[in-house]
C-alpha cells in the first residue's frame, strides 16, 4: 500500500535525524566549560559543585539562581538550614580587579567577570571584608573558575561562586532600587546517590526494545508460516522466490546503508548545530517530530485495536495520496493528530515530557517493526559506524568546533528551548537541582535493531531463551546502558556517549556466543536458520 510507504520515510527520518544520541543534562545552571588542564594544588583543590543562590527583597523570598563554586576558597555548606542570609552589595570598581573603594562588614559582594584573574577578585573582596564573592559571567553559561598554573600563594578564605549573565542582570535590577534591602543565601545541596529518573529511563529504554523486538519477531514468524504454506502448495516449477524480508511492509538495511549512516547523520547534526538558533528551524523540528510521532502512535494503536476490531482493521477504503487505508486507521488518526498537536502547543509545560515520551516510544517501536537487520554482518557495521559517530561528536568535535557539538544540540543552548524533542526524558523529581535525565532515540533504536534480529532468529530456529541469543542480547544492552549511567555519575555529570558502552557489550555478546555455539557463520552471512523446502525433502525420501 502507498500508505505504508510513509513508514519508510519515517524510518529515514528516524534513523538519520532522530538517532542522534544525547548524554544526560541538567537544565538549570549547567557547567559547560571544563578546564581539565588546571590540576588541583594546595589552596586550589575544591571539587566543582553547583550552588543555589536564594534571594530575599525586604525579607520577602524572591528568585533563586544557580551558580558553580570555584576551585579555590572555602567550601560551601550543603544544608539550607546551615546557610545564613547575608546582605548583597555591588563591587566598586565593578570588576573588582583593584582594591574596592568601600569597606564591607561581612556582605556578599557581586562583581563582573572583567579581565583579571578570578583569584585576584577573590583576594580583593576578602581584603574589603566580604564574606563571599559572586562573579557574574559575561555569557549565559557557567565556567569553572580555576587557578593559573603559576599561582603558588593561594590563601583565600571566602567562597567564590560564578553566576550566569542573566542572573547578574536580575540581581542588578534588585540592587538598583536603593530603598530595598537584598539578601542572599548560598548553599550546595548534594544529589541523591541513585537518580530515580535514570532508573525509570533505563526501564523505558529496555521496555521499548522488548516491545519492538516481540512485535518484529511475531511478524517474521507469521510471514514464515505463510511461506511454508505456500511452499507446500507450490509445484517445483512454480516455486516462489522469497526474500529475507518476506513482506512489502518490511525494509532490510544493507551494508552500504550502514556506512552511509555516519555521513548522513553527521550532516544532519551539523545542520542542527548551525541552524537551531533560528526559531523557524526549531519549529520545523517540532513539526517533523509530530509527523513521526503520529505515524508511530497510529501504527501501534491500530495493531492493538485490530485484535478486537478485526473486521474494521481488514476493511479498506481508497484515500487520495495515501492509497488504501483501513477504516480502523481512519478512526484512530484524528486522535493521534490531536495528541501530537496538543503536545506541540504545551511541550514546554511541566507535563510536556509525558506526551514527548509517548510519541517517541511508539515511533521507535514502529521503526523496530518495519526496519530489520538481515544478518549480524550488517548489524556490526551499523553499530560500529554509530559507535564512531557517537564518540566523535561528543568528544572529538571539541577540537574542531571548540565545544561538544552533540551536547550543545541536545541542550538546545543556541535555540532558547529546553532541548530538542528527539529524545526521551524524565524529570528528576527527587533531585534538589531538578532538570531532566534524557536518552537519545538512537541509543534505543540502533541497538534495538540488533536485539530484534536476535529474537527473530531464535523464534525461526525454535530456540528457547537460554539456548537462544535474545535473552543475552537484552542483558548485554541493559548492562551497557547501566554502565553508561554509572560513568555519567562518576564523571561528575559530564556527557557520555551511550553507544561507547552499549556497542561493545551487544556485539561482543553475539560474536562470543555465536562462535561458541557454531552459529557465527550462519548469523554473520545468512541471518536465519537453515530451512528445508518440503518438496526437496519429499524427493530425497522417494530416492
Amino acid at each position: 500500500m502507498d500508505f505504508q510507504r510513509i513508514s519508510f520515510v519515517i524510518f529515514i527520518y528516524g534513523v538519520v535525524l532522530l538517532s542522534l544520541k544525547f548524554p544526560a543534562i541538567v537544565t538549570a545552571g549547567d557547567i559547560v566549560h571544563h578546564d581539565d588542564l588546571a590540576p588541583k594544588k594546595p589552596g586550589c583543590e575544591n571539587d566543582f559543585v553547583l550552588v543555589k543562590v536564594q534571594t530575599w527583597i525586604d525579607g520577602e523570598e524572591d528568585a533563586e539562581f544557580v551558580g558553580v563554586g570555584a576551585r579555590f576558597g572555602t567550601t560551601i555548606v550543603s544544608k539550607e538550614k546551615n546557610a545564613q542570609q547575608t546582605p548583597l552589595s555591588l563591587s566598586d570598581p565593578r570588576d573588582c580587579c583593584k582594591p574596592t573603594r568601600k569597606k564591607l562588614a561581612g556582605e556578599v559582594i557581586m562583581v563582573d567577570r572583567g579581565h583579571c584573574k578570578f583569584t585576584t577578585k577573590a583576594n580583593n573582596a576578602e581584603a574589603a571584608g566580604a564574606s563571599a564573592i559572586l562573579i557574574v559571567n559575561n555569557q549565559k553559561e557557567l565556567y569553572k573558575m580555576v587557578c593559573d598554573p603559576e599561582e603558588t600563594d593561594l590563601d583565600i578564605h571566602i567562597p567564590a561562586v560564578m553566576l550566569p549573565q542573566d542572573a547578574g542582570t536580575t540581581l542588578n535590577k534588585m540592587l538598583s532600587n536603593g530603598s530595598s534591602s537584598v539578601t542572599v543565601q548560598l548553599y550546595s545541596p548534594k544529589r541523591p546517590v541513585v537518580d530515580s529518573a535514570e532508573v525509570f529511563l533505563w526501564l523505558m529504554a529496555v521496555g521499548t526494545i522488548l516491545c519492538g523486538s516481540y512485535w518484529s519477531a511475531w511478524s517474521a514468524k507469521e510471514t514464515a508460516i505463510e511461506q511454508d504454506k505456500l511452499l507446500k502448495d507450490a509445484s517445483e516449477e512454480e516455486l516462489p522466490n522469497f526474500g529475507t524480508g518476506g513482506s512489502s511492509t518490511v525494509m532490510d538495511i544493507n551494508v552500504i546503508s550502514a556506512f552511509l549512516f555516519v555521513v548522513v547523520a553527521s550532516c544532519a547534526l551539523i545542520v542542527l548545530y548551525k541552524l537551531m538558533r533560528f526559531t523557524w528551524f526549531f519549529e520545523i523540528l517540532v513539526v517533523l517530530f509530530c509527523i513521526g510521532g503520529v505515524e508511530g502512535l497510529q501504527t501501534c494503536l491500530v495493531a492493538l485495536l485490530a485484535r478486537w476490531f478485526k473486521h474494521t482493521g481488514e476493511s479498506f477504503i481508497k484515500v487520495p495520496f495515501f492509497g488504501a487505508v483501513s477504516y480502523l486507521t481512519l478512526a484512530v488518526s484524528p486522535f493521534c493528530i490531536t495528541f501530537a498537536v496538543v503536545w506541540a502547543v504545551y511541550r514546554n509545560s511541566s507535563f510536556g515530557w509525558i506526551g514527548q515520551d509517548i510519541l517517541g516510544i511508539t515511533l521507535i517501536i514502529t521503526v523496530l517493526q518495519i526496519v530489520r537487520i538481515p544478518n549480524l554482518k550488517v548489524g556490526t557495521v551499523l553499530l560500529g559506524c554509530a559507535f564512531i559517530y557517537d564518540i566523535f561528536w561528543v568528544f572529538a568535535s571539541k577540537r574542531i568546533f571548540h565545544e561538544s557539538v552533540m551536547i550543545v544540540v541536545a541542550r538546545g543552548d543556541k535555540s532558547g528551548e529546553d532541548g530538542i524533542p528527539m529524545l526521551l526524558k524524565i524529570p528528576r523529581l527527587f533531585d534538589p537541582w531538578g532538570g531532566y535525565s534524557i536518552i537519545g532515540f538512537g541509543d534505543i533504536l540502533l541497538p534495538g535493531l540488533l536485539v530484534a534480529f536476535s529474537l527473530r532468529y531464535d523464534w525461526l530456529a525454535k530456540k528457547n531463551l537460554q539456548a537462544g541469543y535474545f535473552l543475552w542480547a537484552m542483558i548485554a544492552y541493559g548492562l551497557g546502558l547501566l554502565i553508561t549511567y554509572v560513568a555519567l555519575n562518576l564523571m561528575d555529570g559530564h556527557g557520555q556517549p551511550a553507544l561507547l558502552y552499549i556497542v561493545p557489550f551487544t556485539i561482543g555478546t553475539f560474536l562470543m556466543l555465536g562462535r561458541k555455539r557454531g552459529d557465527l557463520k550462519n548469523l554473520w552471512t545468512k541471518g536465519e536458520p537453515e530451512r528445508v523446502c518440503p518438496h526437496v525433502r519429499l524427493e530425497s525420501m522417494e530416492e
